[in-house]
């Protein structure tokens, strides 16, 4: 899933490439990627676009006619550039192709949606936070604003683990679940260690490795193609998603916990006090 540093390049490569442009078509192929239908997505024809912003892990064009082309793009979703976009319209059918949107210089983009289950999301409106999930989306961990004491805030009084409290948009906006693996071993934290028992300085410790560890990610991401983030993320996560490989700061043998849809890797070593964590559902450390 694009988290908020491959969104965050994406809104730099969009600002440099698409500001200025003008719409020539919106060309939905998949009926279920659109969310909203009034103003439909035709109304964005013929308007230029302003400017580019990300809220989250969402995605904003915005258009000199006052609407916005708002996409979320999901656990399987991407945003596809092409300098030059295939004639005529394209053909709805069983590829990932979800919608396509040409400028009037014959470039644009597609998004795309692998897999079977379409989550991708596209909504057009004239004020971003019509979206339900950017209305509900807390703190951007990257503003200027969100310091330390604003981050132990959040976390007072919250009963959910790490894990779960670090990956919820409405606490903190853009942190998935690859970043999440990834601030907790910079952190040298338990994924299910309860958010509320951190002391002041742990506090203090993970706010850092959350800060450091996105700011990181996105400059690796800056300037980088559009078609190239997806493997530019791979190679830059430490943990997530290299179980069985070793930690590249301990050498021992990174580990997984699955879940029913998802799963999150972790080092005993560096973050449970050499424990492995038991690999079921509501898993615990081992006593």
């Amino acid at each position: 899933m694009p988290e908020l540093p491959e969104v965050e390049a994406l809104t730099d490569f969009l600002t440099e490439h698409l500001v200025g442009l003008r719409v020539a078509r919106v060309l939905p192929v998949a009926v279920s990627v659109l969310k909203t239908y009034d103003p439909p997505v035709t109304a964005l024809e013929g308007a230029r676009v302003t400017e580019v912003r990300r809220y989250g892990k969402f995605l904003d064009l915005e258009a000199d006619s006052g609407l916005h082309l708002v996409t979320h793009l999901a656990r399987a979703g991407w945003l596809q550039w092409r300098d030059r976009l295939p004639d005529g319209p394209p053909k709805p059918g069983k590829g990932p192709l979800a919608l396509r949107v040409a400028l009037e210089t014959g470039e644009g983009f597609d998004l795309t949606e692998a897999g079977t289950q379409k989550r991708l999301a596209v909504y057009v409106v004239r004020d971003p936070a019509q979206v339900p999930g950017i209305a509900r989306l807390g703190p951007d961990p990257l503003a200027a604003d969100f310091d330390e004491t604003r981050f132990a805030a959040l976390l007072a009084g919250e009963r959910r683990q790490l894990k779960g409290a670090l990956r919820d948009q409405s606490l903190i906006a853009g942190v998935g679940n690859a970043y999440s693996d990834e601030i907790l071993h910079a952190a040298k934290m338990s994924p299910f260690r309860l958010a509320a028992s951190l002391t002041p300085e742990e506090t203090r410790h993970l706010y850092e490795a959350l800060r450091t560890t996105l700011t990181e990610a996105v400059e690796r991401s800056r300037g980088v193609a559009a078609g190239r983030l997806k493997s530019e993320k791979k190679s830059g996560l430490r943990v997530h998603g290299r179980t069985g490989e070793p930690c590249p700061v301990c050498g021992d043998t990174i580990r997984e916990v699955s879940f029913s849809d998802s799963s999150l890797q972790y080092c005993p070593t560096c973050q449970t006090g050499g424990k492995p964590l038991a690999d079921r559902r509501l898993s615990r450390l081992l006593k």
